[in-house]
């Protein structure tokens, strides 16, 4: 894979061409910034600039006072090839908090290892209904620690009113939700987006996120897409390169007004 281009190619299709998320999100380009606008339930943040030391700062203030007025806790998503290179750091001054550093990993789903199945015991399900979200949403409480609810809402407006652009999984352990994770397609691009895959902590280590990731793959495949995105944690990292993916650079979420 050459690096650069297909991170050139990744910037110039899922951020600078950015689409809106789900329903009720849209996506808005002012100046040298893009950003999401949705419901204080959805995601608001910028998720590209093409900004120098002479209007970082400005910009990083019009985005304060946007999302500021209607009092959208938002979210600045830097990643490491982004400018100025001290943005991080201008961000930080302006208020920001940054979560924790992950790792953007892509490749090309022709490539990878498609033959993981889940363990003995383990079933994967797909999701179409609220039911099913419920299950979505139970299993990620488990594996995450955090409220499901803001989840939820998105997983099943994006079912229910786009359900071509995303495809979700629960893993099971008879009735009982233990895994699960989520594909998001992005029409008229090359690339899809996995995200979620987290295991409540007695099923991990067993191989299931593997299984859930060919399992999306092939999913992924069946529909066209070239490249598949992961923002990976340093937990999930290593079972992403066993599998093919490679690290084209990080990925912080600097988040205002939380």
């Amino acid at each position: 894979m050459d690096h650069a281009a297909v991170l050139a190619l990744f910037d110039r299709d899922m951020r600078e061409g950015a689409r809106p998320d789900g329903p009720g999100a849209r996506v808005e380009r002012t100046g040298n910034v893009v950003r999401q606008v949705s419901s204080p339930h959805g995601w608001n943040g910028v998720v590209w600039s093409a900004l120098d030391e002479t209007d970082a700062d400005l910009a990083i203030a019009e985005q304060i006072a946007y999302f500021s007025g209607p009092g959208h806790e938002f979210e600045w998503k830097l990643y490491g090839h982004d400018r100025p290179v001290d943005l991080g750091q201008r961000l930080r001054a302006a208020g920001f908090v940054p979560e924790p550093e992950e790792t953007l990993m892509i490749a090309e789903v022709a490539d990878l290892d498609l033959d993981a199945e889940p363990p003995e015991g383990i079933r994967l399900a797909p999701v179409t209904d609220a039911a099913g979200v419920d299950l979505v949403a139970e299993a990620h409480e488990k594996a995450f620690g955090a409220d499901g609810s803001r989840m939820r809402e998105q997983l099943l407006a994006r079912l229910t009113r786009e359900p071509d652009t995303v495809v979700a999984t629960v893993a099971l352990a008879g009735d009982v939700p233990v895994s699960a994770a989520r594909m998001e397609l992005v029409p008229g691009t090359r690339f899809a987006g996995l995200w979620g895959g987290g295991t409540d902590e007695p099923w991990r280590g067993r191989g299931i996120y593997r299984a859930l990731v060919a399992h999306r793959a092939r999913a992924a495949l069946d529909r066209g897409y070239r490249y598949l995105q992961v923002d990976a944690s340093d937990q999930s990292r290593p079972i992403l390169e066993r599998l093919g993916f490679e690290p084209l650079t990080t990925t912080t979420p600097y988040v205002y007004g939380a």
